[in-house]
């Protein structure tokens, strides 16, 4: 063939292979961009519906007087997680936690609080065995046959073998009893000692 016949390659479309091959990269990495953020939204998605799904069933009342003791034979206490640091439990008053004056003895109110409140230490700490160093209560106001008691304990600060807490009794949406509590986080492997009551 002489030189004349030769075919002369294009340059233009040697432009446009590139160009499109530069196009089909920025779509890959786009579309890719995309597929990854969807999927981690997707998986995260997933995530917070479990959660939501294990606190609303960890956020039920459960019986935590399970082995014969003090409170299981005085009715026992029913407890919940609110949060890492809020816990709320409940008893209802029978006429075996009447003082001779007809009213809640300020014994068993105690003893509700140090059952209730110490089992907030204990699921605090990891469900380590906890014991009460202090409890200093004060009683505000009373209640009767029937009534339904429920107690809020909040975990104010919690060191590698303390915990700080305060907690208050309501009856009918009024405080009865407040008070605020140490408990000593014991340096024990797990036992079957576990939550207060």
């Amino acid at each position: 063939r002489s030189a004349t016949n030769r075919e002369i390659p294009d340059s233009s479309s040697g432009r446009s292979t590139k160009k499109d091959k530069n196009d089909w990269l920025a779509f890959k990495s786009i579309f890719t961009k995309i597929s990854n953020l969807l999927f981690y939204n997707y998986y995260i998605v997933i995530i917070v519906i479990n959660n939501c799904i294990v606190n609303f069933m960890s956020n039920e009342f459960k019986q935590i007087s399970l082995t014969p003791g003090f409170m299981k034979h005085n009715g026992g206490v029913l407890f919940r997680n609110i949060s890492e640091t809020e816990y709320e439990f409940k008893s209802t008053i029978n006429e075996n936690h009447l003082n001779a004056a007809g009213i809640t003895h300020g014994g068993y109110l105690s003893a509700l609080i140090d059952a209730g409140a110490g089992t907030a230490a204990h699921r605090s700490a990891d469900n380590a065995p906890c014991v009460t160093i202090s409890l200093d209560i004060k009683f505000i106001g009373a209640s009767k046959v029937g009534d339904e008691i429920i107690g809020h304990t909040k975990i104010l600060k919690k060191t590698n073998t303390l915990i700080f807490l305060f907690c208050e009794l309501k009856c009918n949406n009024k405080i009865i009893t407040s008070a605020t509590g140490v408990w000593k986080i014991l340096k024990v492997k797990p036992s079957n000692l576990g939550p207060g009551g």
